[in-house]
Parts: C-alpha cells; structure tokens; sequence
C-alpha cells in the first residue's frame, strides 16, 4: 500500500505543479493543454507499474466500481492524489483554479461530458492493450485535447484533485463542490456503461 501511495501523491503533485505552473508562467492555451497532457503522458509511463497511475479521484472511483481497483484502496488512493494535489498548488501558488465562463448548467454538462469521455477512453484503451507506452499516449492525448477544446469554457478539470488545490489556495472554494460532483458523476457513468457493457456479454 505504501508504494501505491506514494506513487498517487507523487503523480498527483507532478501533473498539477507542471500544468499549472505552465498557467502561471502565461503560456498560450494550446501550450497548457499540452503541459497537461504531456504531465499525464510523464507520470502514467513511468508510475502505471506501481499504482495504476490514475492521479485522479474520478478515475479510481470508477475503477473501484468496475474492478480494476479494490475498494479497500479507495480511500488511501483519494487521499494521496488529494494531498498531491494540495502541494503543489501552495507551491505554484494563486493559479491554475478552474471556473466557469458559462452557465453553471452548461459548465456541469461539459465537466460531466469530459470526464466520461476520458474515462472511457482508459477504458477502451486498457481493455486493448496493457503497453504502458500506449496508454500513456492515448490518456495524455486526451487530457491535451479535451483541455485545448473546453479549457475556456470551465477550465477542463476532468478531476477533483485537478480542482481542489488550485482552488483552494486561490480562494475560488464556492465552486469546488460543483467540480467534485461533475467530475466524479461523469467517471461513474462511463463505469456504469462498461459494467452494463460487460454484464450483457
């Protein structure tokens, strides 16, 4: 458990120090897109062997639900990406909070949307192939694109851990929930699609 621990937190802190440091560095939206994603292609190639490398609470959620994590680990998973998370946003300092630029209606549409995009995404992809090399491609891809694509609109979190820090040090705390809660449902409903998939097979 301590070697997935650590893994988490250590994923978790790089993928949110490197993306939102390109934030505070004023980089165009097409570079921190793909600091995002290239940060998620870094750490799933290197850490996938020892934890997984969900660095995202949505993701372990869902994959607690589908199998590929066991429920017992939920909790220290969630509590290191979190911790993850947390310090590297104190050490990025005041940037890098997500929010939404549209309707808090549209803002949750497109966060629930993303998530489940990239959560079916690791799906299909892990289902194909267990090549560290092409997951880490594919779910980096993903990250950059859906992040170039809806960064304007909400900010592209797709994760809570993603949300928490930032916002929290930048004293956007209304909106976390919404965040959690969008990110997290939109998870949950691709694991439900795969496990309705795979319960009529």
């Amino acid at each position: 458990m301590r070697t997935e621990f650590l893994s988490e937190l250590v994923g978790t802190f790089v993928m949110v120090f490197i993306g939102c440091y390109s934030i505070k560095a004023g980089y165009s939206p097409a570079i921190i897109s793909f600091s995002f994603g290239f940060a998620v292609f870094m750490v799933i190639l290197i850490s996938r062997r020892y934890s997984g490398a969900h660095i995202n609470p949505a993701v372990s959620i869902a994959f607690s639900i589908t199998g590929q994590l066991d429920k017992k680990m939920l909790m220290p998973y969630l509590t290191a990406q979190f911790i993850g998370g947390i310090v590297a946003a104190y050490l990025v300092g005041s940037f890098g909070a997500t929010e939404f630029s549209v309707n808090i209606g549209s803002g949750i549409g497109i966060e629930v949307f993303i998530t489940f995009v990239l959560m079916m995404s690791i799906y299909l992809t892990i289902f194909r192939t267990d090549s560290d090399l092409i997951v880490a491609l594919v779910v980096g891809s993903v990250v950059a694109c859906l992040a170039f694509i809806f960064g304007s609109h909400t900010g592209a979190s797709m994760n809570p851990a993603r949300t928490l820090g930032p916002n929290f040090v930048s004293n956007s705390i209304s909106v976390i929930p919404i965040y959690l809660i969008s990110t997290i449902s939109g998870s949950c409903l691709a694991a439900l699609a795969i496990h309705r998939k795979n319960s009529n097979n």
